[in-house]
C-alpha cells in the first residue's frame, strides 16, 4: 500500500491518497486537495469521507466531477455534502458545492473498497457518522478527527458528544495493537500504543 499525504485549507486538514494494486482511494477532501491531485498523475477511483465537517469535504464535489469517481460515506454525512446551506442552520456562514453520495458505508469487520480491504469502525462523538478505516494487514488506521497525537476530536460542535467519543476510542481504537499507525485528520501521525500511554485525554 502506497500512501501520500496532503495538508490543505485554513484548518490544515490532512487527506491521504492510497494506491494498492489497481485501486486508488482518496480519504477526505480538504480545500486545495483537488489541485494537489492534478499534480499526482493518478485518477481517483473512490473518495472516502471520514465525516462531514466542511474542512474535510470542501473539494469533494470538484474531485468527484474531475475524476468521475464515487463518494463513499456514512448515511449521517450525506446531508452535509449534498445540501449547500447545511452548515448555515447552525450559524456558520459556510457553503459547500453539493456532491453526490454514491456508496453508503456502515461499520464492517471486512469491506473491500476499490479493491482495497478495510475494517470500518464507526466512532461518532466528534461528528455524527465519523468513520475510521483500518488496514489490519498494514497496521494503519485512517482516523479522521477521532484521535490525534496527544489529543482527541472536538466535541463542542453541533452533533458532538464527549462521552460518546471517549467510549468509541476506548472500545474500538485502543484495543488495536500498540504499533498500529494512526494517520489523523490534523497533525502528525502517531501510534495506538503512544496514545494509550501518553494521551492526557485517555489516561
Amino acid at each position: 500500500m502506497q500512501i501520500k499525504m496532503f495538508t490543505g485549507g485554513v484548518f490544515d486538514t490532512n487527506c491521504f491518497l492510497i494506491s494498492e494494486g489497481a485501486g486508488t482511494i482518496l480519504i477526505d477532501a480538504p480545500q486545495e486537495s483537488a489541485e494537489w491531485l492534478s499534480t499526482q498523475e493518478t485518477k481517483v477511483d473512490l473518495l472516502l469521507l471520514t465525516h462531514g465537517h466542511i474542512d474535510h469535504i470542501f473539494d469533494a464535489a470538484k474531485i468527484q466531477r474531475e475524476h468521475s469517481c464515487e463518494i463513499g460515506c456514512h448515511q449521517d454525512t450525506v446531508r452535509m455534502i449534498s445540501e449547500p446551506d447545511f452548515f448555515r442552520q447552525f450559524g456558520f456562514q459556510l457553503q459547500v458545492e453539493p456532491a453526490r453520495a454514491d456508496l453508503l458505508i456502515e461499520e464492517s469487520p471486512s469491506l473491500t473498497l476499490a479493491g482495497i480491504p478495510f475494517e470500518v469502525l464507526l466512532v461518532p462523538g466528534h461528528c455524527p457518522g465519523s468513520l475510521c478505516f483500518l488496514s489490519r494487514e498494514k497496521k494503519t488506521l485512517f482516523g479522521g478527527d477521532v484521535l490525534f497525537a496527544g489529543g482527541i476530536g472536538r466535541w463542542d460542535l453541533p452533533g458532538g458528544d464527549h462521552d460518546l467519543l471517549l467510549h468509541g476510542i476506548r472500545t474500538k481504537l485502543l484495543p488495536l495493537d500498540d504499533d498500529t499507525r494512526v494517520l489523523p485528520g490534523h497533525g502528525p501521525a502517531t501510534t495506538i500504543g503512544a496514545e494509550r500511554s501518553t494521551n492526557p485525554f485517555l489516561i
